[in-house]
């Protein structure tokens, strides 16, 4: 007979192979935000925050990274939109992968008046 070789097992914590075939979830948050303080408005925030909470914690691929939001705050300066600024430093920590939300308008109104 030849010669056999004997290979040692290597200790791991949990189930390492199941692990590799996972890829990591994409943390996604949504941002809201409407103008006015209206009634109609308010509607509008509100059906927003709802979809997108049930939207991205229905998709098996995202985690949910939060819902930022600024209710009646004009979008053309960012110096009084709390959730906004408090998303972009979320993103720029590494904790945000994508953000959805209503219209690109939410941003470049911003972007492009600052």
């Amino acid at each position: 007979m030849g010669n056999v070789m004997v290979i040692p097992a290597k200790r791991q914590v949990g189930n390492t192979a199941r692990q590799q075939d996972t890829k990591p979830k994409l943390r996604v948050a949504a941002y809201c935000r409407v103008s006015t303080d209206s009634d109609e408005q308010a509607t509008s925030y509100d059906a927003q925050v709802e979809h997108y909470t049930e939207f991205i914690q229905k998709n098996p691929e995202w985690e949910f990274a939060g819902i930022y939001a600024d209710d009646g705050i004009s979008g053309t300066n960012t110096k009084k939109r709390e959730d906004f600024n408090r998303m972009i430093d979320d993103c720029e920590a590494g904790n945000i992968d994508m953000i959805i939300t209503k219209s690109i308008s939410r941003f470049a109104e911003t972007l492009w008046t600052a």
